[in-house]
């Protein structure tokens, strides 16, 4: 079992040297090389939503456009069953082996799983490569928000983990707008795209677009390589003088002179080699209680999350509306995902991070009614979807900066992991159990039942800690 000791004079003194961070203590591209991999990341979650129509009528025998929501479970069943696999395999090797490191392999994983999917020929072979992405996807994802929680100064971990998710909205806009120009038919606008290229004679814009998908995961992985190791994880590991070189970089950039904070993070341990991360926190019962509550709200959330974010498109075509026309519903609405990282932004520190939940609860019921009424009113159809993926979104970012400050340094990815991990229990529950009774409810029943789950989850959270504008090794020693 691990064996928590106190940390050094010299370990402390370099904690403290990071609490006085005011700013992004990285150079700025470092924060676009990691934004870059966070728009892949949300560009292969996003890219199934419109393109799986054709894809299903491609490879599947017997599917077409008007049944191919029967199929979209088995495949995104896969990547969650990958994004389990991966989030609690995976990411407890960040806490072992160091942030970068798993940085670097998460990002190939997903990128070589984007290109089997390509590639795949069969139905089961597009199912296995949906799943070796989602083993990429959900270790990055848990890596990432570790790193920037660890990075980033304490007044603002919520606003730089926003300002992530900025490129998240433009990786999902770029995956739904791509989906349509490439695999859905020319329709005149509104109802489709006048200029789309989908056709009897190109019909494999599906591949094309995960073709994009593997580039991009290249093009990460490349820049990630200019990347620091995270200075609180080599404390945890007692590598000080490392982590003093790297802080010492960040107060040079920052214009910070060396010296001891009065601010001093005495309150942090540091675990021994001889434990497990997961050993570590649910033995511990203040970790076990943060555990539990945490993946209730991630279980909830995701009924909702990936009920819209993975099957919006399918659900409206089994609701009656043409593909084109479904399509360019969902790609407009992500817009209010782009909305929401920005949004985020500028005022995720503004309060305690639970209370974001329930406003983007009752946001997101909101816009599932304006959906269902509007019918193929489709001005306001628009109207709606922006706001249902606006108010989704708004939370996530200010809880994955929340999730990795509810835990320590020596095991803060691996706590991220498990409840993000197994949250995602959730979204199988809502894409195989729920989104299947959509079109016999309706869709304004339907989304709102849809909905109601992350209104469930906003309650749970309220039973959570406060973390605003607290020193990490305070909130979680």
């Amino acid at each position: 079992m691990g064996t928590d000791v106190p940390v050094s004079n010299a370990a402390q003194t370099v904690l403290s040297r990071m609490e006085r961070f005011h700013a992004w203590p990285l150079p700025r591209r470092l924060f676009l090389v990691i934004g870059l991999g966070y728009l892949f990341t949300f560009y292969d979650i996003f890219d199934v939503n419109v393109s799986f129509v054709q894809t299903a009528t491609a490879i599947i025998p017997g599917a077409t456009p008007a049944n191919a929501s029967q199929y979209i479970g088995l495949p995104i069943f896969a990547n969650l069953l990958g994004y389990v696999v991966g989030t609690l395999v995976l990411s407890p090797f960040a806490d072992r082996v160091g942030r970068r490191r798993m940085l670097m392999l998460t990002m190939f994983v997903t990128g070589v799983g984007s290109l089997l999917t390509a590639l795949a020929v069969r139905d089961w072979m597009f199912v296995v490569a949906r799943g070796i992405t989602g083993v990429g996807v959900a270790a990055d994802l848990a890596v990432v928000n570790t790193y920037m929680s660890e990075i980033s100064p304490r007044q603002a971990r919520a606003k730089y983990t926003s300002g992530l998710f900025i490129f998240s909205g433009a990786g999902a806009l770029v995956g739904i707008w791509l989906g349509l120009l490439l695999t859905t038919p020319r329709a005149p606008f509104p109802q489709g795209l006048p200029f789309a290229l989908a056709s009897s004679s190109f019909h494999w814009g599906w591949r094309l677009m995960y073709v994009i998908g593997a580039v991009l995961a290249l093009i990460a992985l490349a820049l990630r390589l200019e990347l620091p190791e995270s200075p609180r994880w080599l404390v945890a590991k007692g590598r000080v003088e490392e982590a003093r070189k790297v802080v010492t970089a960040m107060e040079v950039r920052l214009g910070i002179s060396a010296g001891e904070s009065s601010d001093s993070a005495s309150v942090f341990t540091q675990a021994s080699d001889t434990g497990t991360p997961y050993r570590d926190l649910l033995r511990s019962p203040v970790y076990r209680r943060r555990v539990m509550l945490l993946f209730c709200v991630w279980l909830f959330s995701y009924v909702t999350v990936y009920g819209f974010s993975a099957g919006m498109t399918t659900l409206l075509v089994g609701t009656g509306y043409a593909p084109s026309e479904a399509g360019l519903i969902v790609a407009v609405g992500v817009l209010g995902m782009f909305f929401a990282g920005v949004v985020a932004y500028l005022a995720g520190e503004a309060m305690e991070r639970k209370v974001y939940l329930l406003i983007s609860a009752v946001l997101t019921i909101a816009g599932g009614l304006v959906v269902g009424l509007a019918g193929h009113e489709l001005w306001l159809s628009y109207l709606g979807s922006m706001l249902l993926f606006f108010g989704q979104n708004l939370w996530v970012p200010v809880f994955y900066a929340w999730t990795a400050e509810n835990f320590p340094s020596r095991a803060r990815t691996s706590g991220f992991a498990l409840v993000d991990g197994a949250g995602h229990i959730g979204a199988g529950v809502g894409l195989w159990a729920i989104a299947p009774v959509i079109p016999t409810l309706g869709v304004t029943a339907g989304f709102v039942a849809m909905s109601g789950f992350l209104l469930l989850a906003a309650l749970v959270a309220l039973g959570g800690i406060a973390s605003r504008g607290k020193v990490l090794e305070e909130i979680s020693p």
